[in-house]
């Protein structure tokens, strides 16, 4: 039982050579390129994403700036921490 632990080999995969990186080389417009292999289904779920994402940072930044209660330090900030 013990022997068969003794003998291990690596997998068929592990043995073959790593294969090249497909952008390994590549400029940025070669990179744009490779956009056009998305299918055209994901693109609008990208546009939606992609708005979801600006609105929900957009209303951050401004909550953070027009909200005068907003307590964005701690209360007591001298030492106390009361």
């Amino acid at each position: 039982m013990q022997r068969q632990f003794l003998h291990m080999r690596p997998t068929r995969k592990l043995m073959a050579p790593v294969p090249k990186e497909e952008h390994s080389a590549h400029t940025i417009s070669q990179r744009i390129r490779t956009l056009r292999k998305i299918p055209a289904e994901l693109i609008p779920l990208g546009v939606v994403l992609g708005f979801a994402l600006f609105a929900a940072a957009f209303a951050s930044v401004r909550k953070f700036y027009t909200d005068r209660t907003l307590r964005l330090t701690r209360q007591g900030s001298n030492g106390d921490e009361h």
